[in-house]
């Protein structure tokens, strides 16, 4: 760890929550987080650039590493890992490897940066009438919290609902009279006191406008956590309820609302009865777009004959909006096919290039992210 450049060197195979708690006991933050935190490692963060619930303030992995380790498809050895934050000397390699999925190269350490802890973090839970509604909150949150604000998340008013069918304990407040919820976080420099003050100005505008129905701001870390519980339960919800078919998209944050409208009656036109599973860090636009089978259907015959039909339904809705067909899951083998129909030819093209030059043997994680 250095403290006066804010920075922390880890090899690949730390623990991201291990990373976590070693800069708080220091009294510092690393920002990058998510629901495996608790097993997931700093490698695999950076090869496929994660996301996580902080990225609307602190960005992806790939904003929060300043230099990296790596062994090549020769078995050489480039170490990058100076903490500099700026180095203007040629192609940016550490950005060339973050994200590549282990297709270019070995991820064997990193530097990356730390923050000074907040003075207070608090949490607020809102319902809000629709999509367009959560996107107006938001510039209202981006007005009145600027930089503090650290997350805000939208649920769907039937993804809160699997929570609240199949885990009961988790109390989910505010969502049966609401088409979403949003889960915001404000992270203060001041006080708590200053934090709350911002929060209750935010929300009080936002009620007098309409965009907000009701909410609740949490009075202790407890209560914030279980917010933030329920939130990280949707994914576990939805495997209770069956089998679903899962994208992770993204879209211009100001076309979400319409490509929710568009794609929500595309599907329910060609499916009657299925079932929408909509949420994600609308804060940057990426959202996990889940279609659930009907609710008295086979779950798994519905995979079998509609998952190709599905996933061609929502991407070819995601191009039409200008999106992404991969926010922050990547492109793995699961992607391929779809990759080669979304992406760019001059970008596969350069990728390709690219791949060719460092591994011409395909040795690094083969079948994977293109076809070579």
């Amino acid at each position: 760890m250095d403290t006066a450049n804010l920075t922390l060197t880890v090899e690949a195979g730390c623990i991201l929550q291990n990373l976590q708690d070693a800069a708080d006991k220091a009294g510092f933050l690393f920002p990058l987080s998510l629901a495996a935190e608790g097993s997931c490692t700093i490698g695999g963060n950076l090869a496929t650039n994660a996301g996580g619930t902080q990225v609307v303030r602190y960005g992806n992995a790939r904003d929060l590493c300043l230099g990296l380790e790596v062994v090549t498809a020769q078995g050489e050895v480039w170490n990058g890992l100076s903490g500099l934050r700026k180095d203007n000397t040629g192609y940016d390699l550490r950005d060339l490897f973050i994200g590549s999925e282990g297709t270019l190269g070995i991820i064997t350490a990193a530097t990356l940066k730390l923050y000074p802890q907040p003075a207070a973090q608090l949490t607020a839970w809102a319902a809000v009438p629709s999509m367009q509604h959560a996107v107006t909150l938001l510039g209202l949150a981006h007005q009145h919290l600027g930089a503090g604000l650290t997350g805000f998340e939208v649920m769907g008013q039937f993804a809160l609902s699997l929570v609240a069918k199949n885990f009961k304990q988790l109390r989910v407040p505010l969502y049966e009279d609401a088409a979403f919820c949003v889960l915001l976080e404000n992270s203060d420099t001041e006080s708590e006191s200053h934090a709350r003050e911002q929060f209750e100005r935010l929300l009080e505008t936002a009620l007098e406008q309409g965009c907000v129905t009701d909410a609740v701001v949490a009075e202790n870390i407890a209560q914030a956590h279980q917010l933030w519980h329920i939130r990280e339960s949707i994914p576990l919800a939805q495997a209770e309820e069956g089998l679903n078919i899962k994208h992770d998209i993204s879209i211009a944050v100001s076309r979400i609302p319409e490509f929710v409208e568009a794609t929500d009656a595309i599907l329910l036109q060609a499916l009657p009865g299925v079932r929408l599973v909509n949420f994600g860090h609308l804060g940057d636009g990426n959202l996990h777009y889940n279609v659930q089978a009907p609710a008295d259907g086979d779950a798994a015959a519905f995979l079998r004959d509609h998952e190709e039909e599905v996933n061609v339904l929502v991407y070819d809705s995601v191009a039409s909006f200008g999106g992404s067909i991969s926010a922050e899951h990547g492109v793995g083998s699961l992607k391929l096919d779809k990759l080669e129909q979304h992406k760019s030819p001059v970008a596969l093209g350069m990728m390709r290039a690219i791949k060719q030059a460092l591994d011409p043997q395909n040795l690094m994680n083969p079948g994977r992210v293109l076809r070579v």
